[in-house]
């Protein structure tokens, strides 16, 4: 029996490669149309209070991450991600 699963598009591919906790930097416009570059890391539970969001992130297209030079929570907006570095590999998204 063959199992004919589809290509994994540029995102789920970035999504696997920044699971675990990686570092990355990703480079997205914000919703007043500015571009950042933001350094940051996945999974991080530090500083979380346990309470939880009142929404599903991921189902609005949003990705949580930790912001290392800020040190706070920030949210990517994956329809508006630019280009990401991870593990020293460039995905290009436009």
């Amino acid at each position: 029996m063959w199992i004919l699963t589809r290509p994994k598009t540029r995102v789920e591919k970035f999504l696997e490669a920044t699971e675990g906790g990686r570092i990355f930097s990703a480079t997205f416009e914000k919703k007043d149309g500015s571009i950042r570059t933001i350094n940051c890391r996945r999974d991080v539970k530090k500083g979380v209070k346990g309470v939880g969001m009142s929404f599903d992130p991921m189902s609005k297209g949003l990705l949580v991450v930790y912001d290392m030079h800020r040190k706070g929570f920030r949210m990517i907006n994956l329809e508006k991600l630019i280009e990401a570095k991870v593990n020293g590999e460039t995905i290009k998204f436009l």
